[in-house]
């Protein structure tokens, strides 16, 4: 069942910029060992949400169908590659927003390989994410990408048809949420909200 996303709940995530934190001496942390990973964009440890900022995965409950005729979950899908990603990379977060209310925590993640081609270089965990295929760029209530340079990365994943892109029913979630938010309709629990800006 696809979930829902309340026209209310957006526009006031949306309308109003996550609270500052008090400074930290060292803002960099680590995905948690411990951390379940509930969504290809979000994570939960110690009571907190914790989530990419400006990343969508695609929705649980949602299908796309693969070369063999099955009918794949393509939330499924996008929560297989996220955790598969911080696996391989042990990518260091850093908080981009605060949200009281719902106990979550809008990160930004990356990683630094230490070894072969890629050493030295730092590799965002939301780029890898959508320029692989495996998510989406989050758009706000309006339309309009959270973080413009996703939306670049997804515009070439989709043009090489890589990762989700390459299944001609693929079910974008950002169209799924928008069309939720014009027809104002009701939320479930755990329900994938838009990103909001980043806190100043």
């Amino acid at each position: 069942m696809i979930r829902s996303v309340a026209l209310a709940l957006a526009v006031s995530i949306a309308g109003n910029a996550p609270a500052q934190e008090p400074a930290k001496p060292n803002p960099w942390f680590a995905v948690p060992k411990g951390a379940v990973f509930t969504t290809g964009d979000t994570w939960t440890y110690a009571g907190e949400t914790h989530r990419l900022y400006g990343v969508q995965a695609c929705l649980r409950g949602t299908h796309f169908t693969n070369p063999s005729g099955a009918r794949i979950d393509c939330g499924e899908a996008s929560l297989t590659m996220l955790v598969s990603l911080v696996r391989d990379l042990n990518p260091l977060c850093y908080s981009a927003g605060w949200q009281a209310a719902s106990k979550t925590r809008f990160v930004i993640c990356v990683a630094q390989p230490g070894q072969g081609a890629g050493a030295g270089s730092r590799i965002d965990l939301g780029t890898a994410l959508i320029s692989s295929g495996w998510a989406f760029a989050a758009v706000n209530p309006a339309g309009a990408a959270v973080h413009e340079p996703y939306l670049v990365a997804q515009a070439v994943a989709r043009k090489e048809r890589l990762g989700l892109w390459q299944f001609p029913d693929i079910p974008d979630p950002n169209a799924i949420i928008l069309r939720q938010i014009r027809e104002g309709a009701g939320a479930t629990s755990g329900a994938p909200l838009p990103a909001p800006p980043p806190a100043r």
